[in-house]
């Protein structure tokens, strides 16, 4: 089967790695928001990497249902590079979403 370049391995990995890294970074200025104590802002941009998160698992699920359906996916190293940036962007996102949670209560004890 002939891919469309949209559909390609390398456009996925590179719409992983986008969105993943759109993610992370919102993440680390929520938190470099909490730090300054503008927890709205934080939130704001917490909310910006969830979606970030949310459109990169759209991708991942769009091809992970190719894969249910019997078109496979050639897994190139490029693949699993974008997977990695996706789950620690996933992970960073839900570490600071905690840490500001912390400063957040901090803030209010004083």
């Amino acid at each position: 089967m002939n891919e469309s370049a949209e559909t390609s391995p390398e456009m996925i990995a590179f719409g992983l790695i986008a969105q993943a890294g759109d993610a992370r970074s919102k993440a680390y200025e929520a938190l470099a928001s909490a730090k300054k104590g503008n927890f709205e802002q934080a939130e704001e941009l917490i909310a910006q990497a969830e979606a970030s998160v949310l459109e990169a698992h759209h991708i991942q699920t769009s091809l992970l249902a190719k894969e249910a359906n019997g078109d496979h996916t050639e897994v190139n190293v490029m693949l699993v590079h974008a997977q990695d940036h996706l789950m620690t962007a996933i992970l960073a996102k839900e570490l600071i979403a905690e840490m500001i949670e912390m400063y957040q209560a901090m803030s209010e004890r004083n």
